[in-house]
């Protein structure tokens, strides 16, 4: 009978939680959108699979001495792979549109307005019971709304690890919905009229810009703010490999095997902050309402700012482009193309679009290194 008992206490069932049977549920649904709606697939897909191994009972996969707990520690505790990811985003990206047009950089900018927004806002909740978000806490929530997930990551990581499986999945979420988030915001500032203008065909760049471009960003961050360094640094050495020309090997490494391989064990690794005991909880909802509102704001602060570049440029800048401006690459600067030629069949703005989308992943470097320097410190 003892053996029996034993054996019966091993199982899965006599141990699994209603928790748990949630949570499994959560990373299902999460497997489900990637594969059936292609939502974000090369992260839900792991961030899904991941909970559902977190929340296994017994085997203790997600805990200090499980494979998960390790990946987590090694990859996520110490920042290492959102910073790969964004060597890999920098091998990827082309910043010809940027350089070619160095005022969108603006947009990229306004677009992180959503950030700080959100920053008030979490703190707002602390009066409502059952809230008690720190400024930390809410730096690394209002993070969000600049629609980077590595940026998120690595923020959560550094100023509310305990909030990271939260942050991750809200912001992954939302860069996932984009499609669906955008179009609306994007119609209800926006004119037919001006949803319909034409851009001017961008000037070619050289390869020379192309090179000193990287450089340059690099410079201004070890002037102005190193502790955004991190992200930046990678992010530029990853275009410098590309850009370059002279490292066909490295650039294709960055482009495919690593950031391949960093982003299956991020993935994981995320997923396994997803348990039971960490995330079901009010805080996390509070964090999900304000992720959305982070990057509703981004939208509309960024689609406000091409209004204004299109009056004082004499209607050149369409000012669907702002929308861009939060970092979800390439997959808001599509939208923005098609919203612009459901306006104007002639209207191609996918190009233009692309420099305020990849100034807005600098953007939220930027941000998230200004929270660092503010935050990181107290």
């Amino acid at each position: 009978m003892e053996a029996t008992e034993a054996l019966w206490q091993s199982t899965g069932i006599a141990n699994m939680q209603w928790g748990q049977l949630i949570m499994m549920g959560v990373g299902a649904l999460l497997i489900y959108l990637a594969i059936a709606k292609k939502f974000e697939p090369l992260l839900l897909l792991p961030i899904g699979f991941g909970a559902i191994l977190s929340n296994i009972p017994v085997a203790g996969i997600a805990g200090p001495d499980g494979l998960l707990g390790l990946v987590y520690h090694v990859g996520i505790e110490t920042g290492v792979f959102p910073l790969l990811i964004f060597m890999g985003v920098g091998a990827l990206t082309d910043f010809s549109a940027l350089i070619a047009r160095p005022m969108t950089l603006f947009l990229g900018a306004a677009a992180q307005f959503g950030i700080f927004a959100t920053l008030l806002g979490a703190l707002a909740l602390n009066m409502l019971p059952g809230f008690d978000f720190t400024l930390a806490d809410a730096s690394a929530i209002a993070i969000i709304g600049g629609a980077d997930g590595p940026t998120a990551i690595f923020l959560a990581s550094r100023l509310a690890p305990d909030l990271l499986g939260a942050i991750a999945v809200a912001a992954y979420s939302y860069m996932a919905l984009v499609p669906i988030i955008q179009p609306p915001i994007m119609k209800a500032l926006t004119t037919e009229a001006e949803r319909g203008l034409e851009m001017s065909q961008l000037r070619p760049v050289s390869k020379l810009e192309k090179i000193f471009f990287p450089l340059t960003v690099l410079l201004l961050c070890i002037i102005f703010l190193p502790t955004a360094a991190p992200l930046i640094g990678m992010l530029m050495f990853g275009n410098l490999l590309k850009e370059s020309g002279v490292v066909d090997r490295l650039n294709k490494a960055a482009q495919n095997e690593i950031i391949n391989i960093v982003t299956i064990f991020l993935g994981l690794a995320v997923g396994s902050k997803l348990s039971a005991e960490s995330f079901l909880s009010l805080e996390t909802l509070g964090i999900l309402a304000l992720g959305a509102l982070a990057f509703c704001i981004g939208t509309a602060t960024g689609v406000l700012m091409g209004k204004l570049m299109c009056r004082l440029t004499g209607g050149k800048v369409n000012p669907l482009i702002g929308a861009a401006g939060v970092s979800a690459v390439p997959m808001a600067a599509r939208v923005v193309n098609k919203v612009g030629l459901e306006a104007n069949h002639h209207n191609f703005l996918l190009m233009h679009a692309m420099g305020p989308n990849v100034a807005g992943v600098i953007g939220s470097a930027v941000a998230a290194g200004v929270l660092l320097a503010v935050v990181g410190g107290q």
